[in-house]
């Protein structure tokens, strides 16, 4: 049984981290599209690092919750027929356990440089234009994937797809693309599909668990691992 996970914010938000837009449309204060443009970036380069720095440092204050934990123990049970796939630049799947993970839109505690492409760890942070480690240029930026950028791992993302049996999305809208599309893509090839969220989503999936988190994505691992899940014949 070959298992596709794509998770978004609402899996990391029960951890204390903030999801990507607040009621009044703001992202943790601030307009999206003042810290996460590249036109942004380019305006007051200042302002998003030092944004990026700000969430940077708030992964030091959370930790992985039941939901990361029980998705690091299904990959344990299925191996290399299981692939993560995340909206989420935080690192708390990888903190859970988790080790085949595609993260689309980047990691926060990764830097790239403009000047020679590098990709980096980092823990530091940006604000003060430290120079890249590989050219020694003051050229580093957060390695986050922004409005208008293309996500990273499509290729290895849509391969796995067109081989999946269960396609599972968590505490995702499901109507922000590309990532939308991968429920139709799991359809066009027979699989069955599952939605897991505090509200009903966008979308058409067989299966929906409503819920926290925390409590529905343990119960859909143990559900799938005793082969209880609707649909799977």
């Amino acid at each position: 049984m070959k298992v596709v996970v794509l998770t978004g914010a609402g899996i990391s938000a029960e951890s204390g981290l903030a999801t990507f837009r607040d009621a009044d449309g703001l992202w943790e204060g601030h307009r999206p599209e003042d810290v996460a443009t590249p036109e942004a970036f380019a305006y007051d380069r200042a302002l998003v690092q030092r944004f990026y720095d700000e969430r940077r440092a708030a992964l030091a204050r959370v930790q992985p919750n039941a939901a990361h934990r029980a998705l690091a123990d299904l990959e344990r049970r299925l191996g290399d027929d299981f692939l993560l796939v995340t909206q989420n630049v935080d690192d708390l799947h990888e903190r859970a356990g988790s080790r085949r993970v595609v993260h689309m839109h980047g990691r926060l505690r990764h830097v790239r440089c403009e000047e020679c492409g590098a990709r980096l760890e980092w823990e530091g942070t940006l604000v003060d234009e430290p120079p890249c480690p590989e050219c020694d240029r003051p050229a580093l930026r957060p390695d986050v994937v922004w409005f208008g950028e293309y996500p990273y791992g499509m290729d290895e993302i849509h391969a796995a797809i067109e081989q999946v049996d269960v396609f599972a999305a968590i505490g995702t809208s499901g109507v922000v693309y590309p990532a939308a599309g991968f429920v139709d893509y799991a359809h066009a090839v027979g699989a069955h599909t599952v939605a897991l969220n505090t509200v009903a989503t966008g979308g058409d999936f067989h299966t929906t668990y409503v819920g926290p988190a925390t409590e529905v994505v343990p119960r859909w691992v143990e559900d799938l691992l005793a082969g209880r899940l609707a649909a799977l014949d």
